[in-house]
């Protein structure tokens, strides 16, 4: 929808809310047209019905005004004498149009001191529990959202099975687009795997003020662009929908930012022609061919265990059968190996043009090698950045297209050597928002930039901040808990350090000292 038409929709609810309740206005002493106008009818209402004039501010929260609808229908119908069980079935399930039939058909007594706390245990449960659901959602929307690692793409950094607070404070909370949806929950709902949300209507996009900006070697939490393209997987030529912020939630190291000349040679990212070093915490792997002597046994099962590599990690090169292919290897691990009695020798394996499924050729839903690029040696690619205008020729288009017609929403049409967007021919193009190349420290086993392309500013999500918990799949009872990566940090100088003994000394404190109060008091008593 455009702001046009969120315009229209928004005077068509003003419209339809004065209709409904311009007499319940006069029965409480007001006046009638106070109904009409925007915001101040809510304002007024909110006194009406004896709530906090703040609450007015929910009502135009996305997802949380889905929530605040329903409170302040039963509190209205409440307020005007409406108050038994099936008066607030009607109210909600009516979507508030019973409040109509109240107010034209019913004799409209104004009840002003009501009674504004719950008459029952369950009234009183049911708002708790409706508060509690307010205020976690706008912390999840606005302020801390918890994510689980699901691959390796980020491994030795980010592990499977971590748990993770990811801020949205650091980059800026952005306001849901998707209006319709179930609070708390991503692109579906848990157990009943249905889809949480209705794709319509959508807000436009909108980011508060951020405490930082994104910089190169900053983990990212971001929605995956290629939701709204060409899956890549299921039906590479069928393109799909989902809103923005009902993409696939997605894990990356951010190695390219706006304005940035990113080049990857032999596996190494190179930004502005300069190698970029990563942070210590960082660990590339890259897949490795092991040559062995053939005679020397080699107990790699015992070894893999030893350096923390992954099941599945290692199998037999079907072309050298005296060679194994290690598929994620820190630069350590390769030394290790390489010092293992019965190998050889060790090389990195580094994969040459051309490959199929590299950006920018997937987009298309068809395979190619137009540049004769892999994801070990690609670029130089330039990362946009918002007001920037570049040349658009026939031969450096692909790298735009997306941007240009999914992420910017323009019409493209190429007639020979002609650029054609939006009906006028044009030989450049000026970017609307900013974008980012994103990249797993997972080199040879992650699905990022390399094949999906940029990622724009609003499909940013937060910045990973806190690990609360690790829990490893492989482990048996009490050592299924990655003790020493409860309660890290993710990012900062140095190797993670945990915190939980402190947590656990905090809460010991706290305990103790509850109960030192409680005694005295008792004896003051």
């Amino acid at each position: 929808m455009t702001i046009n038409h969120w315009f229209l929709f928004f005077l068509a609810v003003q419209v339809i809310h004065f209709l409904g309740t311009w007499k319940l206005y006069q029965a409480a002493g007001r006046k009638s047209w106070e109904a009409a106008v925007p915001v101040y009818n809510s304002i007024i209402l909110m006194k009406i019905i004896s709530r906090p004039t703040w609450w007015t501010l929910l009502l135009f929260i996305p997802i949380i005004n889905l929530i605040m609808f329903p409170v302040v229908w039963v509190e209205t119908l409440k307020t005007f004498g409406k108050k038994s069980t099936a008066d607030t079935f009607l109210g909600i399930f009516t979507l508030g149009f019973y409040i109509y039939y109240v107010n034209y058909t019913q004799k409209l007594v104004y009840n002003s001191d009501r009674k504004l706390t719950p008459e029952n245990r369950t009234a009183d449960t049911v708002s708790s529990l409706l508060f509690a659901i307010i205020v976690a959602t706008l912390v999840h929307t606005y302020v801390v959202q918890p994510f689980t690692i699901p691959t390796a793409s980020l491994e030795k950094s980010l592990l499977i099975g971590d748990f993770l607070f990811v801020s949205k404070v650091n980059y800026g909370p952005r306001t849901p687009m998707t209006t319709v949806a179930f609070p708390m929950v991503h692109d579906t709902i848990p157990f009943v795997k249905i889809k949480s949300y209705l794709s319509r209507p959508q807000l436009p996009y909108f980011r508060l003020p951020a405490l930082e900006k994104i910089k190169n070697n900053d983990i990212v939490v971001f929605n995956w662009p290629t939701d709204t393209a060409f899956n890549m997987y299921i039906r590479p030529d069928k393109s799909y929908y989902k809103p923005i912020d009902k993409k696939t939630n997605y894990v990356k190291r951010c190695v390219g930012i706006p304005g940035d000349q990113l080049q990857i040679k032999d596996g190494i990212v190179f930004i502005n022609g300069k190698e970029l070093i990563l942070p210590e915490r960082a660990k590339p792997q890259y897949s490795y061919a092991v040559a062995l002597d053939g005679k020397t046994p080699i107990d790699f099962e015992s070894l893999a265990k030893e350096l923390d590599i992954t099941d599945g990690a290692y199998f037999p090169n079907v072309q050298k059968r005296d060679t194994l292919i290690f598929t994620a290897l820190t630069q350590a691990s390769a030394e290790r190996i390489k010092n293992t009695p019965g190998v050889t020798a060790i090389k990195r394996e580094i994969k040459k043009g051309p490959e199929d499924g590299i950006f920018p050729d997937y987009q298309d839903g068809k395979p190619s090698t137009t540049n004769n690029w892999s994801c070990d040696n690609m670029g130089p690619i330039y990362i946009p950045q918002a007001g920037k205008t570049i040349t658009l020729t026939k031969e450096n288009l692909p790298l735009y297209k997306a941007i240009i017609t999914n992420y910017e929403g323009h019409k493209l049409v190429v007639n020979g050597d002609q650029i054609v967007i939006d009906d006028k021919p044009t030989t450049s193009y000026t970017f609307e928002q900013n974008y980012y190349w994103m990249m797993g420290d997972n080199r040879h086993n992650s699905l990022d930039a390399r094949y999906f392309g940029y990622t724009p500013e609003n499909h940013i999500v937060g910045k990973p901040v806190f690990i609360w918990m690790s829990w490893d799949s492989n482990g048996k009872g009490i050592n299924k808990i990655r003790w020493d990566r409860v309660f890290t940090t993710v990012s900062g100088e140095g190797q993670p350090q945990s915190y939980f003994k402190y947590f656990l000394i905090l809460l010991a404190a706290y305990f103790v000292g509850e109960f030192l109060w409680r005694k005295r008091k008792e004896n003051k008593v």
